[in-house]
């Protein structure tokens, strides 16, 4: 059976899809939403992705935003 992360990859590309949006809600039900390009997905499943923890609501504090 074909990994997720292959079928995905294989997906976007043979679509030519260059934006791929990850939407989720806060702790709170609040939609949230951010952007990862075709070229920057196969890392994104290797490594994960960062952001800023303090823009999502009781993930962090200012102070620890860096998730």
């Amino acid at each position: 059976m074909e990994r997720q992360q292959d079928y995905v990859l294989r997906t976007v590309e043979e679509r030519g899809i260059r934006l791929v949006w990850l939407w989720f809600t806060d702790v709170l039900g609040f939609l949230k939403t951010f952007a990862v390009t075709s070229e920057e997905l196969e890392q994104a499943f290797d490594e994960g992705i960062g952001f800023d923890g303090s823009a999502i609501e009781g993930f962090a504090r200012i102070q620890e935003s860096d998730m």
